[in-house]
C-alpha cells in the first residue's frame, strides 16, 4: 500500500510540480483536494481493519494498526526514492497528511515517528501474547497521548497559524476561493522544525511501552 501511494504521488506531483516537488505549495482545485482527503481517509480505515482482523483483543488491535501505519509510511517514502529519486535527503520537507490541515515536516520526523510506532507494538504485543499485560492502565495512556498531540501539534503548526492568524477558522467554506488565503498558502515555505519538543512527543509515547516492557 505504501508503494501504491507512492505511485499515486508521482502522478500528482508529475501534473503539479513537473519541475519537481518544493514548497511554497502549488493550490490545488478543491474537487483534487477533496480526493486527497478521502484517499488519505480510505488509507486510515484500511490500516484500521488490519488492527480489527489481526489483533486478538484492543490493546493487540491497536498496536497492529500502528505498526502497519508505520510500515506503510516507511515504504511510501522508500517508493519515492525508487520512482523519483526523491527526497534528496531526510531533511527535505514534505506534506505528510491533510486531515484536518495540511501536515508539513522534514521527511526525517515521519520515519522517526514511524519507527517509534514499530518498536512500541512489537514491545507491547510481545508482553500481551505472553499474558504479562492486558491493557495499558490511566497513567500509560495519559503518557501516550501527551505524546501524540505534542507531536500532532508540530506537524499542523505552520498551516494552523496561517488558518487561525488569518481569522479563515470562522470562515472555513470560503478557503477555496479567498484569494488572500490562496496567496498566502502559496507562497508559505516552512524553514522551522521544532525538534526538541518533537523528540520529546515521541519519547512520551514510546514511555508506556518500556515501562510495561520491564514487567516481569
Amino acid at each position: 500500500m505504501g508503494m501504491l501511494e507512492a505511485i499515486v504521488v508521482v502522478y500528482i506531483r508529475h501534473i503539479y510540480y513537473p519541475s519537481g516537488f518544493d514548497f511554497p505549495l502549488k493550490f490545488f482545485e478543491i474537487k483534487f483536494f477533496y480526493a486527497e482527503v478521502l484517499r488519505e481517509f480510505s488509507t486510515i480505515v484500511m490500516l484500521v481493519s488490519i488492527g480489527v482482523i489481526a489483533g486478538k483483543n484492543f490493546i493487540q488491535g491497536f498496536c497492529y494498526f500502528l505498526f502497519s501505519f508505520a510500515i506503510w509510511d516507511i515504504f511510501y517514502y522508500i517508493g519515492l526514492k525508487l520512482l523519483l529519486g526523491w527526497p534528496p535527503s531526510l531533511l527535505t520537507w514534505d506534506i505528510l497528511f491533510l486531515i484536518p490541515v495540511t501536515w508539513v515536516g522534514p521527511v526525517l520526523a515521519p520515519v522517526i515517528s514511524s519507527l517509534v510506532f514499530i518498536l512500541f507494538s512489537v514491545m507491547i504485543v510481545i508482553k500481551n501474547e505472553k499474558e504479562i499485560i492486558n491493557n495499558f492502565k490511566l497513567i500509560h495512556w495519559l503518557f501516550f497521548l501527551s505524546g501524540v498531540i505534542i507531536v500532532f501539534v508540530i506537524y499542523i503548526w505552520d498551516y494552523s497559524k496561517i488558518i487561525i492568524g488569518g481569522g479563515y477558522i470562522f470562515r472555513l467554506s470560503e478557503l477555496a476561493t479567498d484569494q488572500k488565503f490562496i496567496s498566502e498558502i502559496t507562497s508559505y515555505i516552512p524553514v522551522y522544525f521544532n525538534w526538541f519538543l518533537f523528540i520529546l512527543g515521541e519519547l512520551l509515547m514510546l514511555l508506556p511501552a518500556i515501562l510495561l516492557y520491564r514487567k516481569k
